[in-house]
């Protein structure tokens, strides 16, 4: 519907496991190298990802990989394993934090960074490594790799004339959603504001193709398609002095999208809480990140770089949340 369909699939959905392959304790924390808990969070999250860690430790992608140099999804297999497989209580993550430059141009190994910005880079540099080698795709078929199969949905973008009611649609493929938190209180509440329709007047005027002229216009967001994991954004940058919003949004354990699609009509779709990033610091230019996530033995557990301790879902649901991703 409106939507080109891709002339090839470059991975097929029916081969991800949503559920783990196998149930263990949880891994190794992760050595803070100088600055480097907002890539700590990241890899800790990716790693508890179910399907994206059944995968890299199936070990399909290096046994197929021809590419030369650096490759973000054989620097996450390695990692992944090294994680869960090795007998380590820490890992030393000294492959990504040399390669930096190739995941994201502004990160250096001694500066401070933002996790969101780190997984924003982290999954565009694995889509790059499942696209190496192969020529002349279309942007639909990019949209069938591995890393979209898993994070990808679709947003459709609807402006309606306030003139004519001629009605105009648009579709873009996203990885992770940013949501407004300066009037909501709620993940939920934030969810709605995100898809309430927002007048186009003034500069953001839209032009009509049957009125032929700028005119005042509604614009809706709405999700089209949904990802198999849904990963959110809490924007806590209050404006870009780096001032911070510190207050605590609630968010559930169990989330449905369904209120929140394009058609609203249908089955319910839930979603589980698997992994939150939390930032402490009264600013975003500077603190601490660290995270909780749920192992495969169905436990959650606060990672803070080198420590990994048992929580409950008490302490999960009670934090001020910057990163939340939700399993299909």
């Amino acid at each position: 519907e409106g939507m080109a369909l891709p002339q090839r699939v470059l991975f097929p959905p029916e081969e991800i496991c949503m559920d783990w392959q196998q149930r263990q304790r949880p891994g190794a924390g992760l050595c803070n190298l100088g600055s480097t808990c907002y890539i700590n969070v990241i890899l800790q999250c990716l790693t508890y990802t179910p399907p994206l860690a059944n995968y890299l430790l199936s070990r399909d992608h290096s046994q197929l990989c021809h590419q030369q140099g650096f490759c973000m999804m054989c620097i996450m297999e390695a990692h992944v394993w090294k994680v869960l497989c090795s007998s380590a209580s820490v890992i030393w993550p000294r492959a990504i934090v040399r390669d930096l430059k190739f995941i994201g141009e502004g990160f250096e190994p001694d500066m401070a960074g933002d996790a969101y910005e780190f997984l924003r880079c982290a999954l565009e540099a694995m889509q790059r490594a499942c696209l190496s080698g192969s020529r002349n795709v279309d942007f639909s078929s990019q949209t069938t790799t591995i890393i979209y199969q898993i994070f990808g949905g679709f947003l459709k973008s609807r402006v309606t004339c306030l003139r004519c009611q001629a009605v105009s649609d648009s579709y873009k493929a996203f990885l992770h959603v940013l949501l407004d938190i300066k009037a909501p209180s709620s993940l939920t509440t934030a969810l709605e504001d995100f898809v309430t329709p927002k007048k186009l007047d003034r500069k953001y005027c839209f032009k009509c193709s049957k009125c032929e002229k700028k005119v005042t216009a509604s614009k809706r967001v709405t999700v089209h398609h949904v990802p198999k994991v849904f990963t959110v954004c809490l924007e806590r940058a209050a404006d870009h002095t780096g001032k911070k919003i510190s207050k605590i949004v609630e968010y559930p354990e169990y989330l449905n999208l369904r209120p929140y699609m394009s058609d609203t009509a249908g089955e319910p779709l839930f979603y589980s809480l698997y992994a939150l990033v939390v930032h402490s610091g009264d600013t975003c230019l500077d603190g601490h990140f660290f995270c909780y996530t749920k192992a495969s033995n169905g436990l959650w557990y606060k990672m803070d770089d080198e420590s990994v301790d048992n929580c409950g879902i008490h302490t999960v649901l009670r934090q001020q949340a910057y990163l939340l991703f939700y399993a299909r």
